[in-house]
């Protein structure tokens, strides 16, 4: 049984008391709340609630002028740990907040939330915050959904990348009319740029590898349709799936992969079909002219101008705007390691994570819905060993694969009560451990089934071999008894 701890601390600024406290400040508070996965796995969420009065350095970064400076001020006094979170309760009538907004949450690990009625009340929107920060009932859903029964799962439960110790991606270029067309992309600088910041945040979750190629005459394989009235070509959203077979085709990218690879493609369309828009489910055009595969990764379709003369020299030279490029692929970045904003209630104001692409809660949401999955995996993977043991009983089992068993055995354990004592880097980083050790045994060359033949098949085998062999011994055998017996019942001669 897993418990997941969140360490809190609520400060509470002057004026914004509850009057219905149940003791003076400072006091210390615990909730528990139940996770059902299916009817024999449940997850413990526990929240232990540090109340107290703020200091004067956080009253004098309170005094900001607006909640943004506010939370830059406040992030040297907070305890940074991850997995831990702060929330600053602010009076009603505080101008940090604007109008119609009651939570603002920062860059870091803090929040700012507005107090209004009573200590239950507060403590209701404490809570709300809490799971958009850590994590929610869906996402750990998410997170164990080889173990949900599919009725209970979100439409969106599915999309989000299982966890791995590496991912690998790939930005691919695709130009289907090179005669038409010379497309220059500027890559290395724009993953320097825009893609580098965010993988190493990243870092700390998984290793990431990013290569990059140009694919000429790669099309899409599917015919997109001419609208008159817009003088384009439109790609409906049902046929946005056969695209990607034909590409997958043609990039090569992961048939030598030991991770997950995600595929980024740019696709500047062939002259015969430009522009080429993409329509979502209602036949509205999409913003982004982009699309994303679940587990998979994104297409974004980019049309060229064309010239304003008919008589313009081919091929064209194109020079691709790469902050709109990237902007796209990052954000389809975030929806597949599951850090979509989309659910957010609309009196939750968040900051912008800016440069670095994800927010520093986000990253400890993406390690404690990870950590659950790295459990859940080892858990897996262990027994799956031992119903493989169990069956093949003349099996040999080295020492060495005896011993990553039991490392593996002893890291998943770590990593529940590391869990459990709301330590989540130590956590993380045992429960990877354990993954890597489970999987080491799990596929050690020499525990292949296929070593080792059942009692019946060797039977099978051997048999036709020595029984043409037996045959001639056996009546040996019995010539030699016959005769033994015959000689003790003739009667010996005497002299």
């Amino acid at each position: 049984q897993v418990q997941l701890v969140v360490p809190m601390t609520v400060i509470f600024a002057p004026g914004s008391v509850p009057g219905d406290l149940p003791r003076p400040l400072p006091f210390r508070d615990v909730q528990e709340m139940e996770i059902s996965v299916n009817l024999r796995t449940s997850v413990t969420s526990r929240y232990e609630m540090h109340y107290r009065s703020t200091t004067a350095r956080e009253e004098a970064a309170l005094a900001a002028a607006t909640a943004r400076e506010a939370d830059a001020a406040l992030y040297p006094l907070q305890d940074t740990a991850l997995g831990s979170l702060t929330m600053y309760v602010v009076p009603e009538t505080s101008p940090l907040l604007p109008q119609g907004i009651n939570v603002y949450v920062g860059k870091h690990r803090s929040a700012l939330v507005r107090a209004g009625g009573g200590l239950a009340a507060l403590q209701a929107r404490l809570r709300e915050v809490t799971q958009l920060m850590s994590f929610t009932a869906s996402s750990i859903a998410a997170a164990l959904s080889d173990r949900v029964p599919d009725g209970q799962l979100g439409p969106d439960a599915r999309r989000n990348l299982k966890s791995s110790l590496g991912y690998e991606i790939t930005f691919s270029l695709l130009n289907p009319d090179p005669k038409s067309h010379t497309v220059d992309w500027d890559i290395e600088g724009a993953v320097n740029r825009f893609v580098k910041p965010v993988l190493d945040k990243l870092s700390l979750v998984a290793n990431f590898s990013v290569d990059s190629q140009i694919l000429y005459y790669a099309v899409l394989g599917v015919t997109p349709r001419y609208d008159k009235e817009s003088s384009s070509f439109l790609l409906s959203a049902h046929s946005l799936p056969h695209v990607i077979n034909p590409v997958e085709a043609r990039l090569g990218s992961s048939a030598a992969s030991l991770y997950p690879v995600l595929n980024f493609l740019l696709y500047v369309p062939e002259r015969s079909h430009s522009p080429l828009y993409i329509q979502d489910k209602d036949g509205a055009p999409v913003s982004t002219n982009a699309f994303h595969s679940p587990r998979w990764g994104g297409i974004m379709v980019y049309n060229i101008e064309a010239p304003a003369s008919s008589q313009a020299s081919l091929p064209l030279h194109v020079d691709v705007d790469m902050a709109r490029v990237m902007e796209v692929f990052l954000a389809q970045l975030r929806l597949l390691f599951g850090l979509s904003r989309e659910e957010v209630p609309p009196e939750f104001l968040l900051e912008s994570p800016g440069n670095e692409g994800l927010a520093d809660w986000e990253l400890d949401h993406l390690l404690w819905a990870h950590t659950v999955e790295n459990i859940a995996t080892v858990s897996t993977t262990l027994t799956s060993l031992a119903q493989l043991l169990d069956k093949i009983g003349n099996i040999v089992i080295k020492d060495d694969v005896a011993s990553e068993v039991y490392r593996a055995v002893a890291s998943v354990q770590s990593a529940v009560t590391e869990l459990s004592l709301g330590h989540l880097l130590a956590a993380f980083q045992a429960s990877k451990e354990a993954v890597t050790c489970s999987e080491r045994a799990f596929f050690d060359p020499s525990l292949l089934h296929l070593l080792y033949f059942p009692d019946d098949q060797k039977f099978a085998i051997y048999i036709p071999l020595f029984l043409p062999m037996a045959v001639p011994i056996l009546l040996s055998l019995a010539k030699i008894v016959r005769e033994t017996r015959l000689q003790k019942k003739e009667p010996t001669k005497m002299d």
